[in-house]
C-alpha cells in the first residue's frame, strides 16, 4: 500500500521499520521538527527523522497541519492510508480525510482506558494489571475511534515505563503489519462508553517522592516515571533520581533508611533497585552505594 507515516519518538521507529520491511510504499514520513538538544543546544532530529533518512525516505516536519498549503501538500501524496503513532500534532479533518482509506493510529493502551498523552506511565502509576496496544481508525475526537485490533500484555511487578515502552513498541509494529495485511477482513468495533479514562501528560511536579505515601503508591510512581522525568528525592542534600523499585518488607518512620536503598514509607517500604545521582549515570543499587554514605532519614 502507499502509506504516509506519522510519528516522532523512539517508540515509533520499530513501526516505520515494520512498514518498510513489509514492502509498503512509504510516500513520506511526517514527524516533529528538530529540537535544540545537548550542551550546544543545536537542533537535533527526532528518532523517526533520523531513521527515515537512513532508510532514504522523504521527511517533512511542519509546525502545523492546520493551514491550507500543508493540507494540500499532504493530499497530493496520494496515500491510500496514513499510519500514525505518537506523532505529536493534532490531525485536522482535511488531513484525516485525505488518504483514501483513512488514518490508523497505534495507541499504547486498551482503549477506552487511558486515552491521551501518557498511557504507559498512567497504567503503571494506577496499578493496572495489564495494558496493551490498539489499532484504531482515527476520527476528530481524542483517541475515540473504532478499534480494528487489540492485544493485551501483563504489567509485571517490577516493570518500568521504559520496559513497557519497548514491549508495546514491538507489539505495535507487529500488529500494524498484520492490520494492513488483513485490512479488508477486519471489522471496526466501537469503543464502549463505560471505562473511559484519560492519560494526562506527565507534569514534572508529580516526580518528587513523598515517603509518607503507602509503599505500593511510591513504587508505582518510581516505576511509572522511569526513565523520564524520573521520580526523585533528596539524599544528603543531593537530588537523586529513582529509576527502579519494588515493594519490600520493613517498618519505620516515613523516609527512614532501612539498609541498602530500602526506604520506609507511610505503610511498608520500597527497595530502590536503580538510581542516578545528579550529573551521574543510572546505576544499580550496589554500584550506587559504593562510596556513598546514606543518611538515617530521607525526610
Amino acid at each position: 500500500m502507499r502509506i504516509v507515516f506519522m510519528g516522532t519518538p523512539e517508540f515509533s521507529v520499530p513501526v516505520l521499520e515494520a512498514l518498510v520491511a513489509a514492502g509498503h510504499d512509504v510516500a513520506c514520513v511526517y514527524c516533529q521538527p528538530p529540537r535544540p538538544a545537548g550542551r550546544g543546544k543545536k537542533p537535533r532530529p527526532s528518532p523517526v527523522q533520523a531513521r527515515a533518512e537512513m532508510l532514504g525516505l522523504p521527511v517533512r516536519h511542519p509546525v502545523s497541519l492546520r493551514n491550507g498549503m500543508a493540507q494540500a501538500e499532504f493530499a497530493a501524496l496520494g496515500a491510500e492510508i496514513a499510519v500514525v503513532v505518537a506523532y505529536g500534532l493534532i490531525l485536522p479533518q482535511p488531513i484525516l480525510d485525505a488518504p483514501a482509506r483513512g488514518c490508523l493510529n497505534i495507541h499504547a493502551s486498551l482503549l477506552p482506558r487511558w486515552r491521551g498523552a501518557a498511557p504507559i506511565q498512567r497504567a503503571i502509576m494506577a496499578g493496572d494489571a495489564e495494558t496493551g496496544v490498539c489499532i484504531m481508525q482515527m476520527e476528530a475526537g481524542l483517541d475515540t475511534g473504532p478499534v480494528l485490533l487489540r492485544e493485551a500484555v501483563p504489567i509485571n511487578a517490577e516493570d518500568t515505563a521504559a520496559d513497557l515502552h519497548d514491549r508495546l513498541s514491538t507489539l505495535g509494529a507487529r500488529m500494524i503489519a498484520d492490520a494492513l495485511a488483513r485490512l479488508d477482513e477486519l471489522s471496526p468495533t466501537l469503543q464502549p462508553e463505560d471505562g473511559v479514562t484519560y492519560a494526562e501528560k506527565i507534569d514534572k511536579a508529580e516526580a518528587r517522592v513523598d515517603w509518607r505515601r503507602p509503599a505500593v503508591d511510591v513504587d508505582r510512581q518510581i516505576r511509572g516515571l522511569a526513565p523520564f522525568p524520573g521520580a526523585w528525592c533528596e539524599i544528603g542534600g543531593a537530588r537523586v533520581k529513582l529509576l527502579g523499585s519494588r515493594v519490600a518488607e520493613g517498618i519505620g518512620a516515613p523516609g527512614a533508611h532501612l539498609g541498602g536503598l530500602r526506604i520506609a514509607c507511610g505503610t511498608g517500604a520500597v527497595q530502590v533497585t536503580r538510581a542516578q545521582k545528579q550529573g551521574g549515570k543510572p546505576l544499580d543499587t550496589a554500584e550506587f552505594l559504593r562510596g556513598f554514605e546514606m543518611p538515617d532519614d530521607l525526610g
